[in-house]
């Protein structure tokens, strides 16, 4: 009588612990939780990269200033000056938006085309 009163607590016990645990797995792999799961591990990416995109700059700068003071680019006696660290979303050097009209790339051999064979210029 006690080996089957315990053998049926037993599985009664498992029963149990299987069902939690279905249940679990139900909820983890629902659409609602994988969108959430995977919105959470997009954002801790993200996170991993901007902090790894602030530590090249970081290197950047300092390989910069190294190679400055290498190639003697400093004026001599002057303390270097402190370089800022490019904002994440600066603009490239070149750039039509950067602003500075030298900085526009050169035109090729052709010149202005807009300006050549048009037929109501004769």
């Amino acid at each position: 009588m006690l080996r089957r009163l315990f053998w049926f607590l037993s599985g009664a016990a498992t029963g149990a612990w299987a069902t939690v645990k279905v249940g679990r797995a139900v909820r983890r792999l629902n659409p609602d939780s994988l969108a959430v799961t995977a919105a959470d591990r997009a954002l801790e990416t993200g996170a991993r990269l901007r902090l790894f995109a602030q530590d090249v700059r970081v290197g950047m700068a300092q390989r910069e200033t190294e190679l400055h003071d290498a190639l003697g680019l400093r004026a001599q006696g002057a303390p270097p000056a402190p370089e800022p660290l490019p904002s994440p979303r600066a603009t490239l050097p070149g750039s039509a938006t950067s602003g500075d009209p030298s900085a526009l790339p050169a035109r090729g051999k052709g010149g202005d085309r807009k300006h050549k064979n048009r037929k109501d210029e004769h």
